[in-house]
């Protein structure tokens, strides 16, 4: 058996869509869904500025094919969990395809920037190239990210450092070094995204901006090596 990770960027769905349009939010399912009929639940887990959690959250609410999208607790801080109820009938997720050609795959699906990350399980028999066709249809785009033997998957008790930082621009890597070395990350130093704009002569909307957009790449990159 093979594991697999698939990044899907998933044309029309609400989901994906509305995350395209706000990449400082990273969704995560936390709950399988249930429901009988036509209408379907299941709970995620929001996570970014509280503002564009806001703004996600009703946009979500607005998609077509979404019933309701409700906090089930006040959205205050950098994360929420979230109820979502959507139209069963016609719902054509990456979950329903997959589960039509009998793929198995993990839970706890991730959402950043408009691509899902899907990590699946391939017997000797499946034909990769056929669940990536099946899964572009309707216009959406696969990228394979990984692929290997499970026999051979080994935790390492570190993980490689080399190519994380990659995908930062440099500004955001000049942003997450002076964060780093004033102390932003030290537990208890008392160091805020304000001593960190004054130190760089940045705005602190702006540093928090560089600092959220470095995180979540840095995060997704060790999603992968996790994987790996």
């Amino acid at each position: 058996m093979r594991e697999v990770t698939l990044r899907i960027r998933h044309r029309g769905g609400p989901e994906s869509e509305v995350s395209a349009r706000h990449p400082d939010v990273t969704l995560r399912s936390v709950s399988s869904m249930t429901g009988r009929g036509s209408e379907k639940k299941r709970i995620v887990e929001l996570r970014g500025p509280t503002e564009e959690i806001e703004v996600f959250v009703d946009e979500f609410g607005a998609s077509e094919g979404v019933v309701e999208v409700k906090p089930l607790s006040p959205i205050t801080g950098t994360h929420a969990y979230v109820a979502v109820v959507v139209e069963g009938d016609g719902w054509e997720g990456i979950r329903e395809r997959l589960s039509e050609m009998g793929i198995h795959y993990r839970t706890g699906t991730t959402i950043s920037a408009g691509i899902e990350r899907w990590t699946v399980y391939l017997e000797a028999d499946d034909d990769l190239s056929a669940v990536i066709r099946e899964l572009e249809r309707g216009g959406n785009e696969v990228e394979l990210a990984r692929n290997v033997e499970m026999g051979s998957i080994e935790r390492p008790p570190a993980l490689p450092a080399a190519g994380i930082l990659d995908g930062l621009t440099a500004r955001q890597r000049e942003v997450l070094a002076t964060a780093i070395a004033i102390g932003y990350y030290d537990h208890g130093r008392g160091v805020g995204v304000e001593d960190v704009a004054e130190e760089l002569g940045l705005g602190s909307t702006t540093v928090w901006e560089h600092l959220s957009r470095a995180e979540s790449t840095i995060m997704n990159a060790l999603f992968d090596r996790f994987e790996a």
